[in-house]
């Protein structure tokens, strides 16, 4: 295949083109990041936290009820090995959904923010 041979003021065109890319994609994170400068790296810690409060507390009810039925009514199945289990089960179904729920959300975000950018480069 032959090459096509550019003229200088083709190439400083397709140069200069290039250039304004890099400074929209540049803006466009800028603008991303002063709307979400709130959100550092303890912000991340913190949503591990809720996810990890969102199974522990299932569990930890589970354990408490599970014990208090062994202690209430003795048997030869331990209700708090069952209900710990059924805790987790919860608990990870509750992290689930909320995670699931806040990623929907983020998404919506950015499909908003990139449909607005194309309305307004149209």
């Amino acid at each position: 295949m032959p090459e096509i041979r550019r003229t200088p003021s083709q190439r400083r065109r397709q140069i200069a083109d290039r250039f304004a890319q890099k400074v929209a994609q540049k803006e466009t994170l800028r603008i991303r990041g002063l709307k979400h400068k709130d959100e550092t790296v303890w912000f991340g810690l913190g949503m591990f936290g809720i996810v990890g409060w969102a199974i522990a507390i299932p569990t930890l009810i589970g354990i408490a009820l599970g014990l208090w039925i062994d202690r209430t009514w003795p048997s030869q199945y331990s209700w708090a090995l069952m209900l710990l289990i059924a805790g987790v089960v919860i608990g990870s179904i509750n992290a689930t959904y909320w995670i699931k729920k806040v990623r929907s959300s983020i998404i919506e975000e950015d499909e908003e923010e990139s449909d607005s950018e194309r309305g307004g480069n149209e």
